[in-house]
């Protein structure tokens, strides 16, 4: 993606289900679990660079003894530090205790870290500064076993200040009005109800407060909890949480908006934000991890015992595509050919824009995330120039001689490596001052392979604000003086704000709003945005449920290919020669290459929960007013 997009967040579980001395001796070390949480949140590194965490929780401690473990970065390499800091400790505490090597008892007892249930986390921040305060897992601590809670999750909700009222309406005084810590506190206090409530269960059945715990462990009500916990919660969420005593859970949204995979066999319950990660770290195939089905709650009893249980009735299913188009990593075998189908689906537009002249074409990509899509892209390409050769075999089969065959079956689509993208610069864009010129020189380019006669087709997964490709994408490309530059968006024209985990909250910062307005004004029709502001400014105290998204008044008066061109002549600057043009995919092809992944509001404002709707108008509403503000 030209335009960083950042996204909130991975999250990976373990729980071990054999006892500590067994994968000593079947894998070499007792700290078979942390081990594989290194390799879990390093493969998911491409979710979260502000930050990472780790907790650990050791079973069937005696008091006295530390069971909970914790350790959080916001170092520029989080997931590094992490592990760096949790090596160290158990390296330390080796090297002063020689007789700790082979003794896995005295290792789980007097060594941090070690245990049988992990839960790690890494996190790109959205909200307010990256401190190491806002890092996951978060941690709520008590005397009682069962009432510790670690949580960490991948999720933003739209309801956080209805939520945070929640909490005070029960008595509670939170300390900061953030998602994370409200959702945290909620579940905390129906964890409490339910221990007191089992307490008082065990007291009149005879049971001494001491007896009382570990029947208290074992009665646990997870998916109650949940339940109660979640009657109110409006977003996209994937929430993994800890207790004390040994019980994990792993939550989902009603929409299925955020994703989460498990893996289960008789040594380990493994939880993921993505599916290759768990059949690369654990050497699975495909068919053996599943997907945690939206509204339910994979819930691990510290018996070991597992389940499926439904928490929420689950909505029409709208998973996020952007995690097909971007963020998801591409190993995974559906993705990689969703995104190669992207490509394919995009080529008729394509060759509409350069006249069906492949002849006199070069395609290429933007790396990274792209290059799939590239490759989708060519094989379609091939796919119409064989059939172009056939036709002409077959209409000149009676003149055709061995030289012109051999002519015509050497033509090839031409595909180069033309952009190419110096990471290292994006450290050093800091000051609004400087930050253009550098900008410019993010992308580089291979010189050499471009003619004057020919188009210069590039791909790029998605178009968000259009700065690097006006900045630098497009500048850099006519230096090769190709005729044509055509950038391709594997992805529709994103053109409504995310509130569900992608930092998009502002409407001005989209490209294709920005276009949109422009036609307005250029065609007379501007008096549509003063409606719009109107008729939300009228909603601005509805209950969620009766909102209404206004907002796509904006673009009802212009056919896609309409905004498309305003786009290409907002994203062109007047030294640019060649003519640029831009296309973006459709909505309706999107669908078909990514099918169990129809979450679109983002280009068609079609909001999966009803705080959607409020976000966007509050969105529009800040534009509006000129406010420099968040929409959630």
């Amino acid at each position: 993606m030209s335009d960083a997009l950042k996204h909130e967040c991975g999250i990976a579980l373990v729980r071990l289900l054999k006892p500590l001395e067994y994968y000593k001796e079947k894998y070499g070390s007792a700290f078979y679990g942390i081990q594989k949480m290194y390799l879990m949140m390093e493969k998911q590194h491409n979710r979260g660079q502000d930050g990472a965490g780790f907790a650990s929780i050791k079973l069937d401690v005696d008091p006295g003894q530390r069971y909970i473990s914790r350790v959080r970065s916001n170092h520029a390499q989080p997931i590094q530090d992490v592990f760096a800091q949790i090596n160290d400790r158990i390296n330390e505490e080796l090297g002063a205790h020689p007789e700790y090597a082979d003794d896995v008892a005295a290792q789980k007892a007097n060594i941090p870290y070690i245990g049988e249930l992990f839960l790690g986390h890494v996190r790109y921040g959205t909200f307010g500064k990256n401190s190491i305060e806002s890092v996951h897992p978060f941690l709520r601590q008590s005397n009682w076993m069962h009432r510790n809670l670690i949580l960490a999750g991948n999720f933003n909700m739209t309801n956080v200040k209805e939520l945070f009222e929640n909490l005070v309406e029960l008595g509670q005084h939170p300390k900061e009005m953030a998602d994370t810590v409200t959702v945290m506190e909620k579940i905390g206090h129906f964890l409490d109800k339910e221990v007191m409530q089992l307490y008082q269960d065990c007291k009149g059945e005879g049971y001494s407060k001491r007896e009382a715990s570990p029947v208290i462990a074992d009665r646990l009500d997870i998916a109650k909890i949940l339940a109660r916990s979640a009657k109110n919660l409006d977003g996209g969420y994937a929430m993994a949480g800890l207790l004390g005593h040994g019980d994990a859970f792993v939550f989902r949204d009603p929409a299925g908006i955020r994703p989460a995979y498990f893996y289960q066999d008789d040594e380990v319950v493994v939880v993921a934000s993505e599916r290759p990660v768990i059949q690369t770290v654990f050497n699975v195939p495909f068919e053996s991890v599943q997907e945690i089905e939206p509204g339910n709650a994979l819930i691990i009893k510290k018996s070991g015992k597992v389940s499926m249980e439904q928490i929420l009735e689950p909505t029409v299913k709208k998973a996020c595509s952007f995690e097909r188009i971007y963020f998801s990593r591409g190993s995974d075998a559906e993705i990689y050919q969703e995104r190669k189908n992207l490509g394919k689906l995009i080529l008729p537009a394509v060759l509409k824009s350069i006249d069906s002249d492949t002849d006199n074409t070069v395609f290429s990509y933007i790396p990274n995330t792209a290059e799939t899509s590239f490759y989708g892209l060519v094989e379609a390409a091939q796919d119409f120039l064989n059939q172009r050769k056939n036709n002409y075999i077959l209409e000149n089969r009676n003149t055709l001689t061995a030289e012109t065959l051999q002519e015509l079956l050497a033509v090839k689509i031409r595909t180069e490596k033309v952009a190419i993208k110096d990471a290292k610069l994006r450290t050093f864009i800091t000051e609004d001052s400087s930050r253009d010129d550098l900008v410019a020189h993010v992308y580089d380019v291979t010189y050499g392979v471009i003619k004057p006669t020919d188009n210069l087709v590039i791909i790029d997964d998605s178009i968000v604000r259009g700065t690097t490709l006006k900045m630098s994408i497009i500048k850099m490309m006519d230096r090769l003086k190709p005729k044509r530059i055509v950038i391709v968006s594997s992805a529709p024209q994103i053109r409504y704000p995310d509130c569900y985990g992608i930092d998009m909250a502002k409407l001005e910062g989209l490209v294709a709003f920005r276009a949109a307005l422009a036609l307005l004004k250029e065609r007379n029709l501007y008096h549509i945005v003063d409606e719009v502001y109107t008729k939300c400014k009228a909603q601005e105290n509805y209950l969620d449920a009766d909102v209404v998204n206004y907002v796509t008044a904006i673009y009802d008066q212009f056919t896609p290919e309409e905004i498309s061109d305003k786009i290409a002549e907002m994203l062109s600057s007047p030294e640019i020669n060649a003519e640029v043009k831009i296309i973006f995919q459709k909505v309706e092809d999107l669908h078909i290459a990514c099918p169990k992944n129809l979450g679109d509001w983002y280009f068609t404002g079609d909001y999966p929960t009803p705080g959607g709707n409020r976000v966007v108008n509050r969105a529009f509403m800040n534009f509006y007013e000129g406010k420099d503000a968040r929409a959630y």
